[in-house]
């Protein structure tokens, strides 16, 4: 049995036009991670903040004041309208002084409390919708109008006591976030978080404007 052994094109092409077509191909792995990126960007869009502020308190901590502006894709308005609660988080961060900054987050490792979970449901009994806070929770009669209550806190008094004390305040910086908890969605409904975009609401961390009390 014989074998016929071909010479490959590809040697006997310029090695200008291999470089050509390497270029190529690398600036089509350029692009596709960049289409994978853009999902992220795309649902920050979706959360956006309308209220940032921080003040610190005279025993050392700060007292955050936060608002959202929250659209809902179409999707997850149905999902509200089956019965499927939304959980959205909101956490906060202190990313500086450095020291402080540390211990905060040495503290997160050791269980900390520094988010605050706003459920968002709809009772088709009464056609209201209504957001939980722990135990306590208010009634709105329109989607738009409850969901400006996602995310909105006054005075939320976070950090030990004399974490900030001898710190400069125009030194301190610290961070919010309000993000959908995907996590919390029924098994289902967290699958299409992981492939729809739309279902991936984060505003990214928005910085503070920090202020003396």
């Amino acid at each position: 049995m014989a074998f016929t052994t071909h010479s490959s094109a590809n040697s006997r092409k310029p090695a200008y036009v291999r470089i050509v077509r390497a270029a190529r191909a690398a600036a089509a792995v350029l692009l596709f991670a960049v289409i994978l990126l853009r999902p992220s960007e795309a649902a920050a869009e979706n959360i956006s903040i309308t209220r940032q502020t921080a003040t610190v308190t005279a025993d050392g901590r700060l007292d955050i004041s936060s608002r959202f502006h929250t659209e809902l894709p179409d999707p997850l308005k149905q999902a509200l309208k089956q019965g499927v609660p939304l959980y959205f988080t909101l956490n906060y961060q202190l990313s500086a002084p450095t020291m402080a900054a540390y211990k905060f987050k040495l503290g997160q490792l050791i269980g900390s409390d520094n988010s605050v979970t706003y459920k968002l449901s709809f009772h088709p009994l009464t056609n209201r919708y209504r957001i939980t806070v722990g135990t306590f929770s208010t009634e709105y009669g329109s989607l738009e109008t409850a969901l400006r209550g996602i995310g909105a806190i006054a005075n939320w008094r976070v950090l030990p006591k004399g974490t900030l004390d001898d710190t400069d305040w125009r030194e301190i910086k610290a961070e919010v976030r309000l993000s959908l908890s995907t996590n919390q969605l029924p098994k289902p409904f967290q699958i299409n978080a992981l492939t729809a975009k739309n279902w991936q609401l984060d505003s990214g961390w928005k910085p503070l404007a920090v202020s003396k009390g």
